[in-house]
């Protein structure tokens, strides 16, 4: 029998040993029915025996089967303003995917940078990380492959394959890396994100929302400081030695060329996208210390009425609505057109929507209350080492398990231990959420790693041994960003809970 067949079979058989032999409460028995249905979740999602979104339509079914939760309540949480800011970002992505302004954009940082070895990788970085933030990883790491396998055949022939080889290595884990650093800096840069702020509301409900503007004054610090050290160490370990050799910077000159002047579409994807940013950045009030910035909500006499999935759906809309070109009629194609919407990843969209059910039946069975009872003598532990042991579970958890899957396994389990120990459950579920992007040793953690590593120009252990320091090294700075800047932006207080808890 092959492995994902076992797995098919042995989750299941699981979820019902443990219905029949274990009962955690006796008086709620929907409690143990529920840890059962985590568990054959749990193990599908980390094995990929059956496709991830699959495993994520479990609960429609189950729930309701099991007394856990009427179909009704089930079916609506998979789909939310968490789920609509998701689509409609990702609306505004692939339009800038159909009319090339990625690549304009990538092109345009590399030109900026310079040609020298370690200023290329750092324009590689750079490009990748800022494109990451809004559009997919995948996507983004597919689109700077190809450009960076130009560089290093340009590299080569003026100074040989050999000697360019570990040079073509740090580049490489730098698109790679970059593309998972820069995805945490924004809601909308990577599923895990929008995982923690729809986990998160239903847990807590009463809890101040987190604004797209709120999460990227925390991330945004965090994202920049990693790159950097990134890019501090993979030019220290790939760039000795290569100060005679420099890129002719025509390669990119001629590459932008190739894109010709910017089109009309162009420029209207890239004015949306900008009023987009706009939007979320000044939707909600500003706080600098005493001085307060009005957004723009404010005109609105009910401000729980519009959200940030809401701005996203609007603006995207508009992409269909303007032409293509300037004075073409109504027959004419659009900006954006259904058959590149339809390239939208549905199965994210429903992985998303199982995460929701699972942290909503973590919640209403009492699941959560359970585990955070039990894991209560974790409060007696230093801040410190909480959040490092979370991280470092979280990360190298990560390296084998898919990054969504694992945030959404976690975060209710980390959201109860919250209220078990009475401590700001932010301080535990932000640090797991930055850290299941944090997955830099083996090809299986990203896609970014995995489609670097099929360019045949990295060996496994070549990219393990680079990042299992970078695993450690964001374990660190991650822990150090929560308890400097972390607690200020989302006003923690280590010795009291707030009252919405």
């Amino acid at each position: 029998m092959n492995l994902p067949r076992f797995f098919v079979l042995l989750s299941p058989i699981l979820g019902l040993l443990f219905i029949f032999f274990f009962d955690l409460n006796p008086a709620r028995p929907e409690v143990t029915r529920m840890a059962a249905v985590a568990i054959l979740m749990a193990v599908w999602w980390i094995t990929e025996a059956v496709p991830l979104a699959v495993t994520a339509l479990l609960p429609v079914t189950l729930f309701p089967v099991l007394g856990i939760m009427d179909g009704k309540t089930v079916a609506g949480l998979y789909c939310n303003h968490i789920i609509f800011l998701f689509i409609g970002g990702l609306l505004v992505a692939l339009a800038m995917e159909r009319w090339n302004l990625h690549r304009r954009i990538a092109l345009g940082v590399l030109l900026l940078v310079g040609a020298e070895p370690s200023r290329i990788i750092l324009g590689f970085m750079l490009a990748t990380a800022f494109l990451s933030m809004w559009i997919s990883n995948t996507a983004t790491t597919m689109m700077m492959v190809p450009i960076g396998l130009a560089v290093i055949n340009g590299l080569e022939h003026q100074a040989g394959a050999k000697y360019l080889r570990r040079y073509a290595v740090g580049l490489f884990l730098g698109i790679a890396y970059s593309a998972s650093i820069g995805g945490v800096a924004t809601l909308v840069g990577t599923p895990t994100n929008l995982s923690f702020v729809r986990i998160f509301q239903i847990s807590f409900p009463d809890a101040p929302e987190i604004t797209f503007t709120k999460w990227l004054t925390f991330a945004l610090p965090v994202s920049v400081t990693i790159l950097a050290v990134t890019w501090l160490l993979l030019t220290r370990l790939f760039c000795q030695n290569l100060k005679q050799v420099r890129l002719d910077s025509g390669l990119f000159q001629d590459e932008f060329r190739l894109l010709g002047r910017m089109s009309w579409a162009e420029k209207i994807v890239l004015a949306d996208f900008i009023l987009l940013i706009c939007l979320w950045l000044f939707r909600s009030d500003i706080r600098m210390g005493g001085f307060t910035v009005p957004g723009w909500s404010n005109l609105f006499a009910d401000l729980k009425s519009l959200n940030d999935g809401t701005v996203a759906i609007a603006v995207a809309t508009l992409l269909f609505l303007i032409p293509a070109a300037p004075n073409s009629k109504g027959s004419e194609r659009r900006v954006l057109d259904w058959e590149t919407a339809s390239k939208l990843p549905w199965h994210i969209v429903l992985l998303l929507g199982g995460g929701f059910a699972l942290a909503s039946g973590f919640k209403v069975s009492g699941l959560s209350e359970w585990i955070g009872n039990r894991l209560s003598n974790v409060g007696t532990w230093h801040p410190i080492v909480l959040i490092g042991t979370v991280c470092l579970l979280v990360t190298f958890l990560t390296e084998l398990t898919s990054n969504v899957a694992t945030v959404e396994v976690f975060l209710p389990i980390l959201g109860a231990l919250s209220s078990a120990i009475n401590i700001h459950p932010i301080f535990l579920m932000v640090p797991a959420t930055l850290s299941c992007s944090f997955a830099f040793m083996l090809p299986v953690a990203t896609p970014p790693n995995a489609i670097i590593f099929a360019t045949n120009r990295i060996k496994i252990w070549e990219m393990a041994k680079t990042g299992i320091w970078l695993n450690l090294l964001a374990v660190f700075l991650v822990t150090l960003a929560t308890l400097i800047i972390g607690k200020v932006i989302f006003d923690i207080n280590l010795s009291q809970p707030p009252n919405w808890m």
